[in-house]
Parts: structure tokens; sequence; C-alpha cells
């Protein structure tokens, strides 16, 4: 999971998923290394003699998804994303995003059309609240 440094902006949300989805980016497709993720990757491959391995995968994403989450409530709380930020929901999204993207690494998609995705994607936030 990349580490978040985003500068202070008139909208830090946008700097955030920013530095999230083009530090995935980044990190799945460095030259000389496998693409994609392979905590993603073994848990998408794996059958039913590697259900243990498997499990670890999941939480060990959902972890990493209740990180981010906790992130966002930070900065729910710093005043950093809007009052009324849903920081579960705005979490599922952007960890959906980041490893989609290392999916998509993994099927060959390379870093220019990737950096697109991360680019588009913060354009195109869920709504703030929850329904």
């Amino acid at each position: 999971m990349p580490v978040l440094v985003a500068e202070s902006s008139p909208d830090r949300r946008r700097a955030v998923a920013a530095a999230l989805l083009n530090g995935t980016v980044r990190a799945t497709t460095r030259p000389g290394y496998p693409t994609g993720c392979p905590g993603v990757q073994g848990a998408l491959a794996t059958g039913d003699p590697g259900h243990r391995a498997h499990d670890v995968l999941i939480a060990w994403r959902n972890f990493n998804g209740a990180c981010v989450a906790d992130r966002f409530r930070r900065a729910v709380a710093e005043v950093d994303l809007p009052p009324g930020t849903d920081p579960d929901r705005l979490a599922r999204y952007v960890t959906s995003l980041f490893y989609g993207i290392s999916v998509r690494a993994a099927s060959g998609v390379g870093r220019d059309e990737l950096r697109q995705v991360a680019d588009t994607t913060p354009l195109n936030r869920p709504p703030a609240t929850s329904a």
C-alpha cells in the first residue's frame, strides 16, 4: 500500500485519491518486477487446497481497507474531507480502484494507460454521504 503524502490544496480529497492511485500504478508496474500485486492475484488464483492462503489474503485486503477508512475518518475529523463524508464508502471505492488497477497491471495493461485511469478516477468521486 503506498504511503500517503499529499500537499495542502483546496481539494485534499482529490490529492489523496491521486496519491493512492498513482502510487498503486507505480508499485504494480515497476520495470524488472512482476506486474500486479501478489496478494491480490494469489487470492484470485487459489482453489480449494489453497483456502488458507485465500483466507489470509482476503483478511489482508480487508485490513488494508480498514486502514484506509481509518485514515479517511481522521481526514474528516481534521476537516481535510468535507463534513458528512462517509469514510467507509470512500475507502471501499478507492481500494476497489487500486485492486482493480493491480489486476489490470497483471493482465498486461501498461503504466501509461493505468496512470490515465488513476488521473481520471478522482474526477468521478462517489457521493460524500451514504444514502
